[in-house]
């Protein structure tokens, strides 16, 4: 049974694979298809939560802060 799952989650992730075709990439790079829509915004937000996390480094960095939960 598990054997089974297995193999049909591998075929859902390949089938979801697709080649793109150079005159195709333009509607991919509108901003509303972009994973973050505003980079600016992202780094505001992301400058605010360290600064009241009073944490340094960027957000793959592990510690600092008081190490209060």
């Amino acid at each position: 049974m598990f054997r089974a799952i297995t193999i049909m989650l591998i075929m859902l992730v390949i089938g979801g694979c697709q080649a793109v075709e150079p005159w195709e990439r333009d509607r991919l790079s509108r901003k509303d298809m972009q994973l973050i829509a505003d980079p600016l915004e992202a780094q505001r937000t992301e400058q605010i939560f360290f600064s009241k996390e009073a944490s340094s480094g960027g957000s793959a960095a592990a510690g600092g802060g008081c190490g209060c939960n």
